[in-house]
C-alpha cells in the first residue's frame, strides 16, 4: 500500500469499530457484544478502509482484531445483512460481496502483521477474519464454524476456499467448508487453524503482548515476509527464489541490517528503525 494519499483527511472516528493506538500497536475491537459482534455493511467498510489508512500511514506495526463480551464474532447481521441482501438486485450483491473479499484482501496486503484475539465463537464471516489473520490467538473456550453452507451459499466466501487449505489441508479444509460443522479450540489447534492457545480469558492479552514484540521488531522485514508469504502462495519454486533474491538484496541495503551489524559487534541489543 503506497503511503500517499491525496486530498482525503484521515478518519477522525470511527462509527462501526472501536480503534485504540498505543506504541505502534493499534487495537481494533468488534463492539456489538449484544449481537456477539455481528458485522454490518458499515462494519465491513470501516475495516477495509481502516486497515487502508493504517497501511498509508505506516505509524502502526502490529495491529490486534478483537470482539468485545461473549464472542470474537458471529458473522453477518441475520436482519442487517440477510435480510437486506434478500431486496438486493444483482449489481448490488456483488458490490456487497466484493466489499466483504476487499476486508479479508486488506487484512492479507497491509504491511504489518495482524493477530485475531479469540474467544467464544467466530462464524461466518468472523471465522474469515480471523483466518485472514496472520497469527489466531485463541482461549479454549473458541469455536470456530464456516457456516455459509448452512444458509445455502457456497463455504467459499471472502476467500475462505483460497486461505482455509492453505492453512489446514485440503482435506481438513473441505470437511470445515462443506459441513459448517464448529470446530473447537483443541482441534483447531490440532490442525493448524490456531498460532497458540491460552487459558481462558488470556487471548487478548497474550494477542497484546504478541503485538507489543511484533512492534518492537524489523518493522520492514516482517512487512517483506508477510508479503512473500502471500504472493508465493501460487507461485513457482524458480520464480519465488528469484523474488526472495530481489527482496534480501532490497533489505540488505536498509537501515535495520546494519543496525544488526553494529549491535552485533557492539554487544547491545538491536535499535530497530522499520527502514
Amino acid at each position: 500500500m503506497s503511503p500517499f494519499i491525496g486530498s482525503t483527511p484521515a478518519t477522525e472516528r470511527w462509527r462501526h469499530l472501536r480503534v485504540t493506538r498505543q506504541d505502534g500497536v493499534a487495537t481494533v475491537t468488534l463492539d456489538r457484544p449484544e449481537k456477539l459482534n455481528a458485522l454490518t455493511f458499515g462494519a465491513y467498510a470501516d475495516l477495509r478502509d481502516l486497515l487502508a489508512e493504517l497501511s498509508r500511514e505506516r505509524s502502526v506495526r502490529a495491529l490486534v482484531l478483537g470482539g468485545e463480551g461473549r464472542g470474537f464474532c458471529s458473522g453477518g447481521d441475520v436482519d442487517e445483512i440477510i435480510g437486506a441482501t434478500l431486496a438486493m438486485d444483482t449489481a448490488q450483491l456483488l458490490d456487497f460481496n466484493r466489499m466483504t473479499g476487499q476486508v479479508v484482501r486488506a487484512v492479507r496486503e497491509c504491511p504489518f502483521p495482524v493477530i485475531a484475539a479469540v474467544h467464544g465463537v467466530a462464524a461466518g464471516a468472523g471465522a474469515v477474519l480471523a483466518l485472514a489473520a496472520d497469527f489466531r490467538i485463541a482461549d479454549p473456550t473458541a469455536r470456530f464454524a464456516f457456516l455459509f453452507t448452512r444458509v445455502g451459499l457456497s463455504g467459499g466466501d471472502m476467500g475462505a476456499a483460497y486461505l482455509l487449505p492453505r492453512v489446514v489441508g485440503l482435506g481438513h479444509a473441505t470437511r470445515l467448508l462443506m459441513l459448517g460443522e464448529p470446530v473447537r479450540a483443541p482441534e483447531a489447534e490440532r490442525i493448524g487453524l490456531l498460532s497458540e492457545v491460552t487459558e481462558e480469558g488470556k487471548a487478548h492479552t497474550r494477542a497484546a503482548e504478541l503485538a507489543a514484540h511484533l512492534a518492537a521488531g524489523p518493522a520492514l522485514a516482517y512487512a517483506q515476509t508477510k508479503a512473500l508469504l502471500t504472493a508465493e502462495l501460487d507461485m513457482p519454486l524458480a520464480a519465488s527464489v528469484e523474488l526472495d533474491a530481489n527482496t534480501q538484496a532490497l533489505l540488505m541495503h536498509g537501515t535495520d541490517y546494519a543496525e544488526f551489524h553494529a549491535a552485533f559487534t557492539g554487544k547491545r541489543p538491536p535499535e530497530w528503525k522499520g527502514r
